[in-house]
Order: structure tokens, then C-alpha cells, then sequence
């Protein structure tokens, strides 16, 4: 089974973007853009929201012809290009660049496309990351904590009713100060059918 991984960078006091959704603090020298492009080119798809699609399309398609490009940054836009996508949109008309769009985060359809072969599905982009987590469809969190702290901004997380979890599988500390902490969501006791089946058992 193939699994949901959230990979994001976020400021140390938990903020995805800044007040005026600013990333200029992001730390992505050639060391972290090789390490990106090494666990993405292992990816089965990208899934990501409207906005992060098109902030990508906008680049990556042709970033390997500009002469100023870095190594590291003309090989991702290859992985980009050739990379099946799900864009998730109500809105956009079309898309191109091997990308399908999907109008809602249906689990049904998450977790047949989780069933299919292939490499893990790289979720980004923290509006569509919370409407899988509303719907507990994350498995891996690849959390790229970089040495700054905003004081404001956009909080990756939202608030939410459940606590979820975690078993931390590994660090990483980077030569710039980013620091990779992934984790993978606790495989539950029981499946909720059979905890309310105990609960229902009880009551008789």
C-alpha cells in the first residue's frame, strides 16, 4: 500500500509562510535541493492544491533551459515535468504537464489510488494538506524546519479536535541549519469498526 507523505518546510515556531505569505526565509541551497530531488524522484505523484500548482507550472516546466539554473534545479524540473500529477481544484479548467485535476478530496478515491503500484504520493501545499488531514489521510510527515522563527504567518497545522500519533523514523541536520524531522503516523489498536463494535458489545 502506498503512502500519503506530507513534506513541508516550516519556520521553528510553526509557520509554513509568512503574514504576507512571503518564503523568502526558506533555506534551499544545493545540498537540500539534491536531497528534495532524490526523495521526490522516488515519488508515485505529486498531489497538490490549485495555488501550489500553478506556482509550480509557472517555473518548473521550462527551468532547465534558463542558463542561470543550477544543476540541482535542471534536474528537478526534468522529475517535475515527467511526474504523474493531481491537482485538486473546483475551478481550474485545464491542466497540462501529465497532471489530472480532481474537484474534491474524495477517500474512497484516495485510498483506491493508495492501493494502485508504484512510489508514495508526495502531498504539498498546506490548504489541501489540511483537508487530508481532516480527513486522517497522512501517513508521513517529512517536516523541514528551517532556523528561523517568523513570530506570524500561516500555521501549518490547523486546529483540529483529534490529537494524532507519531513515531519519529529519523533526523537529518543539514549544512544551512535545516533540519528534517519525518514521522510516521502509530498504526492504531483497532480500526474504529471494531472499537465501536466493543463499545456496542458492552451496551447489550
Amino acid at each position: 500500500m502506498r503512502k500519503i507523505v506530507l513534506m513541508m518546510s516550516v519556520s521553528l515556531d510553526g509557520f509554513f509562510e509568512g503574514p504576507d505569505r512571503e518564503l523568502d526565509w526558506h533555506l534551499v541551497d544545493d545540498e537540500l535541493h539534491r536531497h528534495f530531488n532524490e526523495q521526490l524522484a522516488a515519488m508515485g505523484a505529486f498531489l497538490s492544491g490549485r495555488v501550489t500548482y500553478e506556482l509550480m507550472a509557472g517555473y518548473w516546466p521550462t527551468a532547465d533551459a534558463d542558463p542561470s539554473a543550477g544543476a540541482p534545479e535542471a534536474e528537478f524540473a526534468a522529475i517535475w515535468r515527467e511526474m504523474p500529477k493531481i491537482v485538486y481544484s473546483r475551478t481550474l479548467p485545464r491542466a497540462d504537464w501529465n497532471t489530472t485535476i480532481a474537484r474534491e478530496v474524495d477517500v474512497d478515491e484516495i485510498e483506491t489510488l493508495k492501493a494502485r503500484p508504484g512510489g508514495d504520493l508526495a502531498l504539498g501545499g498546506a490548504d489541501l494538506a489540511a483537508s487530508f488531514l481532516r480527513h486522517d489521510l497522512v501517513d508521513e510527515y517529512r517536516l523541514y524546519v528551517h532556523p528561523v522563527v517568523l513570530g506570524r504567518g500561516r500555521p501549518l497545522f490547523p486546529s483540529a479536535d483529534t490529537r494524532t500519533g507519531l513515531t519519529l523514523t529519523g533526523t537529518r541536520t543539514f549544512g544551512n541549519g535545516v533540519v528534517l524531522l519525518h514521522y510516521r503516523r502509530q498504526a492504531l489498536g483497532r480500526s474504529r469498526q471494531e472499537s465501536a463494535s466493543m463499545v456496542s458489545s458492552r451496551g447489550r
